[in-house]
């Protein structure tokens, strides 16, 4: 059998090419699974071969619909052999009832970033696979887009580092919710389609091929994305600006236009878009202030479990690294909050020092990454996170600052209700010792006898506070959020008392000072993984700036006289 397939090769308006039938290849892509093996006719499918870009592209035999091109077999191949998705199976996918989904993601936590089966072995130069997705990455330096290649390795999206948005800001706009919702009418079979990751000053988007569209949907692809199945993506036109000839990797170089509706389903047999439909994105705005002067970012993201988080890194790190004044010897001072929806924001206070070890760039993103990761992915989160706002301030310097030593400037032996001063020697990086004093006043309900005083960095007394716990169980959204708030900025000096009392911590709240009842019933949370007691209570006495980020700790002891405080 012969028929005709359609594709754009260049510009928006799709061309035939000749298609012949080789042969229905049984349960290829799975049981049931039947894919039609053809080969491609015509001057430019033959001398562009199989193209990233060209899953989806109808193919018609006798004026039917037959499928969509969707597969190729092997690499450095001479004959443009394709894998055609059956119609009937695309069509399982747009009759789908879960249509609702549509602006209502998925929360789960479990699910792990799926990439597309691939059709046989892939060390076999002779087996089927998904037509590689051209992902136009706009926006992004070669680092940014190496640290994205990375995270995304194994899937069937392939980074181009070209294209961008041809319509400017209006492919970052919601589609007109007044407009009726019907299909563009430039929009036909054939035609090139993008779903956008990530949207605004930065541009990620993965295109394919119209395969079915009435007035108010559309399959395309002919095989998964992302692999995610519900979705809610932007679903925008696009403009093919030229098609790649290569042996080994030919593909579209894109530009997306403006958004004509939302995907919201991303199956096995193909993508499913609905027209006039807003998607939902998570807002994210960074603010930089460097040495070259100020610059902000403003972008939205998806809302999927699989790419969320490294869709949140890849901004962050182009928002660092996209200024001549980057060097080794810049330092990151990142703040900010994540806003969840019925819940308080969670702020974020991290330092990335330069000369720590890794670059401090990545070292700020995977910071911001992980305590990004914490919110999203917990388990226990239902709200929708409505926004990420993040401030950053490049250091043209190391900021690390070591503690040498420390003691008690008033004298190792106080009353109760005293105050007690320290003496603390700080190094900073390459830099002269400088001597910082800080003051503080004894409680008056202090017993007799000997006390530990802590002077550390702002991680040692994070850990005394909420001690690490063997087998712990995923923290729940209110401990994350706790411990967020309570945690101590680094570029501050502590200085804590260490009493003999009983300590409990419990949804990320330390309770110190424990009176022995209080302890027993704490005792049961213990053995259930879900509270932690400890015979030694931190208390926070004083604290001031160490000028830089802190590291290091000294434990002093200080006897306690009988006579002084209410006494």
């Amino acid at each position: 059998m012969t028929g005709t397939a359609w594709t754009v090769f260049e510009g928006t308006t799709p061309e035939p090419m000749q298609v012949e039938i080789l042969g229905v290849l049984r349960g290829a892509r799975g049981p049931g699974q039947d894919l039609i093996l053809a080969r491609l006719h015509g001057a430019k499918p033959e001398y562009t071969g199989v193209a990233a870009g060209m899953s989806g592209s109808p193919v018609y035999i006798d004026g039917k619909l037959a499928g969509a091109l969707s597969y190729r077999i092997g690499l450095f191949t001479k004959e443009p052999i394709a894998g055609i998705t059956p119609i009937e199976q695309m069509i399982e996918v747009r009759d789908l009832s879960t249509h609702d989904t549509l602006g209502a993601p998925s929360f789960s936590a479990a699910r792990e970033a799926a990439s597309p089966e691939r059709v046989g072995s892939t060390n076999s130069a002779m087996t089927f696979q998904p037509m590689e997705t051209p992902l136009v990455i706009s926006g992004l330096d070669p680092e940014s887009i190496r640290f994205w290649q990375q995270q995304t390795a194994g899937t069937s999206l392939e980074t181009i580092a070209g294209g961008g948005s041809s319509a400017g800001l209006g492919s970052s706009s919601a589609p007109d919710a007044s407009a009726e919702v019907s299909a563009p009418p430039a929009l036909v079979p054939g035609s090139s389609v993008s779903m956008q990751l990530v949207r605004g000053d930065i541009e990620v988007a993965a295109t394919c091929t119209v395969t079915y569209i009435d007035p108010k949907q559309l399959l395309a692809c002919g095989h998964p994305v992302l692999g995610a199945g519900p979705v809610s993506l932007p679903m925008t036109t696009s403009e093919v600006v030229a098609t790649v000839a290569s042996p080994l990797d030919a593909f579209k170089i894109v530009n997306t236009g403006e958004t004509i509706g939302a995907f919201n389903e991303d199956r096995e047999s193909a993508i499913h878009g609905l027209f006039g439909v807003q998607a939902h994105m998570i807002p994210m705005h960074i603010s930089v202030d460097a040495p070259t002067g100020p610059r902000q970012v403003n972008v939205e993201i998806l809302d999927l479990p699989s790419l969320t988080p490294l869709a949140m890194q890849v901004i962050l790190l182009q928002s660092l690294t996209e200024t001549n004044s980057n060097s080794e010897s810049l330092s990151y001072h990142l703040t900010g909050s994540i806003d969840l929806s019925g819940y308080p924001s969670m702020p974020l206070d991290l330092w990335a020092p330069a000369g720590s070890g890794a670059p401090a760039s990545l070292e700020a993103v995977l910071l911001a990454g992980q305590q990004f990761t914490r919110l999203y992915a917990n388990g226990a989160r239902r709200g929708t996170i409505r926004k990420v706002d993040l401030h950053i301030v490049a250091v043209p310097r190391r900021v690390l600052v070591s503690l040498e030593q420390a003691h008690i400037v008033s004298g190792d032996i106080a009353h109760a209700g005293d105050t007690v001063e320290i003496e603390a020697t700080l190094q900073p990086w390459q830099q002269p010792e400088r001597n910082l004093r800080v003051a503080f006043k004894l409680p008056t309900r202090l017993a007799a006898g000997n006390l530990r005083l802590l002077v550390s960095d702002g991680a040692t007394l994070d850990r005394a506070l909420y001690q690490p716990r063997l087998n712990a169980p995923p923290p729940d959204l209110d401990t994350v959020l706790a411990e967020a708030r309570n945690q101590h900025p680094a570029d501050r000096i502590y200085v804590s008392l260490l009493a003999p009392d009983a300590q409990g911590e419990l949804q990320g709240q330390a309770l110190t000072s424990l009176p022995l009842s209080m302890a027993n019933a704490l005792e049961p949370l213990r053995n259930a993984q879900s509270a932690s007691i400890n015979g030694e209570s931190a208390e926070l006495a004083a604290e001031a700036p160490a000028g830089g980020v802190l590291s290091g700790f000294q434990v002093l002891n200080l006897h306690i006289q009988p006579g002084g405080g209410l006494n």
